[in-house]
């Protein structure tokens, strides 16, 4: 099976790779911008008449797209999330290569949810940020665009290669920090936001069932099952062994007064009316993950405390 990774080098796409490269049944082409990448191309600046030519010469019976940006402004947002994706949805019509796409998509684009619900695929989606937007109307493209195409919505991805800038990721830094110097305690703000943590490889893997399988339409992927962000991380003081108290302080973190003790935000500084987290999907999110057992025969294999202790033992090699 020839397929087409795009984004390899990202945080789910070089974990797409690494399980697809183990299947010795897949013959394997990385299209990027960079330099280690099999084929340099810029989605989000490119033609789609390049595209097609080299679909053509290629000949994928599967292309999946993990590219995409989740920092930024609208513009750019909209340039690598949707632009991006109208060039790939249009280089596939025009090639006739009949490729199945699978395209990654994100929670962000349900937005906020019912306290204690489970949010199912067709769920009306009012994304509460540009990303969640961008990320939107990147699937509308997808599934309007007449191809054989999937759309998995990623809940909220964890495990090693973890960015440093994500929630979890500030908070094994700032548990770094505080260990390094020897601080007795930790005051964290933003942790009582629920969210649907899976393991980035769990993520490959549902990528890999979903090349190989028949299922169209949008399919979650996530655990089922919402945990509050101080519960992380009082399995991350676990893991890491921090012995120190985690003082919790309620509501967005502001910056201290001359004086005070030492605060670490989990968060972007926030101010009043902002959302709680950044992904624009309020206090609570977790995902309905029948479908992704029944169309894809996929499930979650890895616990969050091993994806947490994955995180801090990149965070502890940091110097």
């Amino acid at each position: 099976m020839r397929v087409l990774l795009l984004g390899a080098n990202g945080f789910l796409g070089r974990f797409v790779a690494d399980r697809l490269l183990a299947d010795p049944a897949v013959h394997l082409t990385a299209l990027g911008r960079g330099d280690d990448a099999d084929v340099r191309f810029d989605l989000a600046g490119g033609s789609p008449g390049a595209l097609t030519r080299f679909l053509g010469a290629v000949h994928p019976g599967v292309v999946i797209n993990c590219a995409g940006a989740t920092r930024g402004g609208a513009r750019d947002l909209t340039r690598h999330n949707t632009v991006a994706v109208a060039t790939v949805c249009e280089a596939l019509r025009r090639s006739g290569c009949g490729a199945r796409l699978v395209q990654l998509g994100c929670a962000s684009e349900y937005g906020p949810s019912q306290q204690g619900s489970s949010t199912a695929e067709d769920a009306i989606p009012r994304p509460g940020g540009p990303y969640g937007v961008s990320k939107l109307a990147a699937t509308e493209l997808v599934l309007g665009a007449g191809l054989d195409a999937v759309v998995l919505r990623v809940f909220s991805p964890v495990g090693p290669g973890t960015p440093a800038g994500s929630p979890l990721g500030r908070l094994a830094e700032a548990m770094r920090r505080a260990m390094q110097s020897g601080d007795s305690e930790l005051k964290l703000s933003g942790l009582g936001v629920q969210r649907d943590f899976v393991d980035v490889r769990d993520v490959a893997r549902a990528v890999h069932a979903a090349s190989l399988s028949a299922a169209q339409g949008v399919v979650n992927i996530g655990t089922g099952r919402a945990v509050k962000l101080r519960d992380a991380a009082a399995v991350l003081a676990r893991v890491a062994g921090y012995a120190g108290a985690l003082h919790e302080l309620d509501g967005p973190s502001g910056r201290p007064s001359i004086g005070a003790p030492r605060t670490e935000s989990v968060l972007d500084h926030l101010s009043a009316g902002q959302a709680p987290y950044p992904d624009g999907c309020g206090g609570w999110q977790q995902a309905d993950v029948r479908p992704a057992r029944d169309r894809l025969g996929w499930r979650p294999r890895i616990n969050l405390e091993e994806s947490l202790a994955d995180i801090w033992m990149e965070a502890a090699c940091r110097i």
